[in-house]
């Protein structure tokens, strides 16, 4: 035996960096995601130039269901210019052929890390989410086995108890990001680390949204017009950040999700977290249709 005998000749990657066989496994899992919402399907995570846990699992998405006559939008916190955003946005370009945008009007795949646009989307759009953790009983039940069958029988007690004891403690619900929602009243997913105010968005929404952990080997998804309820007390209802009141400092924009900017003199600015909302609002050029307007949800 030979070190030629055990090497093949170079050949180019796949287009879509991706091989056909992860693909076709990527597709099958989707497909099983759509037809059980919000319930968990494992798939065999491949190696991407990024590490773990930067979102391979959203970068994995994307790339299955990239195409040349794609537009792909990629977001990090709200904002296309991190580091992330734009090293994602440049990759998947360079693979797949496919046209970048800034614009959620204009985009056919969205690949977002901790928030959905603010601007309503399409039906003709797929949201993809990128997981760092996408089982909401692991605070509660660390032996994923028995989180397993906690899920196969719906028990989500100690979520509920998980919840009260905020409310005991706080006065009030304390979750933030990641909160557990029940997906077209069966299972209980957590959302990706996406704020409560984007909760709502996927609730009866007319897009397609899929959710990847790329670490953990988890793929769910949400399909449109499917029910999103999170979990809530009758008594206690479900509130969340208390944003509309706030004004962006640059765009003037009021009553949408913002970041936070202390000052150097103890103050703190405000700024719209959907970066590209704000140009538009800067440029005076069309906004779409938004989920939130004055801070209140649309229906």
């Amino acid at each position: 035996m030979s070190l030629a005998t055990l090497t093949r000749p170079w050949q180019a990657f796949s287009y879509g960096f991706l091989d056909a066989s992860a693909k076709r496994e990527m597709r099958r899992k989707m497909i099983k995601a759509v037809a059980v919402p919000g319930c968990q399907m494992p798939y065999a995570s491949r190696e991407v130039p990024i590490a773990r846990g930067w979102g391979t699992g959203g970068l994995q998405a994307t790339l299955t269901l990239v195409s040349p006559g794609a537009v792909v939008k990629v977001i990090d916190q709200g904002a296309d210019d991190s580091v992330n955003a734009a090293s994602n946005r440049r990759f998947l370009t360079r693979v797949s052929g496919a046209r970048a945008t800034l614009d959620t009007l204009e985009a056919t795949l969205i690949q977002s890390r901790h928030r959905v646009p603010e601007e309503r989307l399409r039906a003709d759009q797929v949201l993809i989410l990128q997981v760092p953790n996408p089982e909401p009983l692991r605070g509660v039940e660390p032996n994923m086995s028995r989180a397993r069958q906690m899920h196969a029988d719906a028990d989500y007690g100690r979520l509920w108890l998980t919840l009260y004891e905020q409310i005991v403690r706080s006065g009030r619900v304390m979750q933030g990001a990641s909160y557990p929602a029940m997906v077209n009243g069966r299972h209980v997913m957590t959302p990706s680390p996406i704020p409560r105010w984007d909760l709502p968005k996927l609730n009866m929404a007319e897009h397609l949204t899929i959710l990847s952990a790329g670490r953990e080997k988890r793929i769910f998804a949400v399909p449109p017009h499917t029910r999103v309820d999170p979990l809530v007390f009758d008594d206690v209802p479900y509130r969340v950040e208390d944003h509309a009141q706030l004004t962006c400092h640059r765009s003037g924009l009021t009553g949408f999700f913002m970041n936070e900017i202390p000052q150097d003199d103890g103050t703190a600015r405000h700024e719209v977290s959907d970066s590209h909302l704000g140009v538009k609002a800067i440029d005076a050029a069309e906004i779409g249709e938004t989920w939130y307007k004055g801070g209140e949800m649309q229906p």
